[in-house]
């Protein structure tokens, strides 16, 4: 049984990618550049920092440009941003069944900011966010530092996260992984692959 859920945000507890994307390929017809929704969505699903590098190599895109998006994503969804059907109830079944929710993201303070806002923070019991200062993913200080603080067992721990950044993650710091993905993609790093939350409850 599994009593530490380390969960990802982007694109795993929130289904984020569809506005962030939205966001910036309207900035980019701005700037009279056409680019498929569904491509800027995958790379955001490698990373954004993978994104942005991608798009500054390709089109030139300024720093004025990134500093839009950052400004229009942080404002638009803080109201666009739902989490995905089913966390609610499986956040709350792991809750009150006395085992721990905890997340770990890239992301800054929004990411509590959503989870308040949505009613699920008083299920976790520790944020690791952007503000931290850890290495990012797959670089396991962060979830290893989480280990420590809580006295958790690596084999009652598993992290659930949509990208392989989140798979090699755990794996390095010794814990069993989870692969949310939509499509039924397969990973070779993870232990589990789910396309649907309820798959959870066979699991932990």
């Amino acid at each position: 049984m599994f009593k530490h859920v380390i969960w990802d945000f982007d694109g795993t507890l929130f289904d984020t990618y569809p506005v962030m994307a939205k966001i910036f390929k309207d900035l980019l017809e701005k700037e009279s550049i056409e680019e498929p929704i569904d491509e800027i969505v995958k790379k955001m699903q490698v990373s954004m920092a993978f994104t942005l590098n991608y798009y500054k190599k390709k089109y030139n895109i300024s720093s004025d440009f990134i500093n839009e998006y950052q400004i229009q994503r942080k404002i638009k969804e803080l109201t666009l941003a739902k989490p995905f059907a089913e966390i609610e109830d499986i956040c709350n079944y792991i809750h009150s069944t006395n085992r721990k929710n905890y997340l770990y993201t890239h992301r800054g303070e929004s990411s509590v900011t959503l989870l308040k806002s949505h009613g699920l923070y008083g299920y976790f019991s520790d944020f690791i966010t952007l503000e931290h200062g850890f290495e990012r993913k797959p670089i396991p200080d962060a979830l290893n530092y989480l280990i420590d603080k809580h006295s958790i067992h690596r084999d009652e721990a598993i992290m659930i996260g949509d990208r392989e950044l989140d798979q090699l993650a755990a794996k390095n710091a010794g814990i069993s992984a989870c692969y949310f993905n939509e499509n039924s993609e397969e990973n070779d790093n993870s232990d589990y692959i789910i396309d649907d939350f309820k798959q959870l409850y066979a699991i932990l």
